[in-house]
């Protein structure tokens, strides 16, 4: 039987994909877009850029769940800074290593989900502004990616 604590681990890390869904659309594309526009066009020859904040503001949530955890204020803390943390590190995984090639560690994939993740993202990134765009979640994108990717 899973314990509660790992039903609320796997519930934050679920959680998580709706919260990038959410920061991307409206904070990201919105009041926020000056850190987030040298991602979709990069204006600087920097490997870093503006757009990582974001990874730094869940990073720091995720830190602050285990310390509430760590002084017994928050039992649940450590569940969910860990599920913070793992949706972190996946996106960090899918997004900049597999999606943008940030590091070039995958080549090619015959995965028909990873085809329709890479696919659901170009079409995000083939609008430059802020405006317009689509698909703004990472790990779930609409079907007709998937059928697309057959």
């Amino acid at each position: 039987m899973i314990g509660i604590h790992t039903l609320v681990f796997l519930t934050a890390f679920s959680v998580m994909e709706f919260m990038a869904w959410f920061t991307h659309k409206y904070v990201m594309h919105g009041f926020l877009w000056s850190l987030h526009k040298d991602h979709h066009h990069k204006d600087h020859d920097s490997w870093f850029e503006r757009n990582d904040v974001f990874f730094i503001f869940y990073a720091v949530i995720s830190i602050g769940c285990v310390l509430l955890w760590n002084y017994q204020i928050f039992q649940f803390g450590l569940a969910i800074g860990l599920g913070i943390f793992a949706y972190g590190l996946t996106y960090f995984l899918v997004h900049d290593i597999f999606i943008h090639q940030r590091f070039r560690w995958f080549k090619k994939t015959d995965s028909i989900y990873a085809k329709s993740l890479r696919r659901a993202h170009k079409i995000h990134h083939k609008h430059l502004g802020k405006k317009d765009g689509e698909c703004y979640g990472m790990l779930l994108f609409p079907y007709k990616y998937y059928q697309q990717s057959k």
